[in-house]
């Protein structure tokens, strides 16, 4: 009876970890796809059901404490680190979210985006803002605390 118990424990053990594996809600380490250099952690979550994200820390070299020097506005000289910069994205498909507010806080500029899973590897989340026709893709890691 106590093998079966651990056994069962194993299992959903296992089945949580790849349901959890296989979302886009999480924290993510942000690469800049020019020069492949970790800029932040930023979390992912759902509010009211919508996708939300938000900058949890700075990890790029020299950049630490930064603030929003080119924002206008609220968010003028206000920290990076604590803001959020994906607002309201709805999942449009399965594993699929798309909005119109996704904010890059370096340039100061909002763009419409889309969000989903690397299908290949559910370890990679792919971040693609729009500005007008154009459009740029980043590929972001799941970051495992340690």
């Amino acid at each position: 009876m106590r093998l079966k118990n651990r056994i069962f424990i194993v299992l959903i053990c296992f089945g949580i970890q790849q349901v959890t594996s296989q979302s886009v809600i999480g924290k993510w380490r942000t690469i800049d796809d020019r020069n492949g250099i970790t800029k932040a952690i930023v979390e992912l979550y759902k509010k009211d059901g919508l996708l939300q994200g938000k900058v949890l820390k700075i990890m790029e070299k020299g950049k630490e404490g930064a603030l929003c020097i080119k924002c206008k506005g609220e968010l003028k000289d206000k920290p990076v680190e604590g803001m959020q910069i994906i607002f309201s994205f709805e999942e449009t498909s399965e594993g699929v979210y798309k909005g119109k507010k996704l904010f890059d806080p370096e340039q100061a500029m909002t763009f419409r985006g889309k969000i989903w899973l690397d299908p290949g590897n559910s370890d990679q989340l792919k971040v693609r803002g729009y500005l007008a026709f154009l459009y740029r893709t980043q590929t972001w890691l799941r970051f495992e605390e340690e």
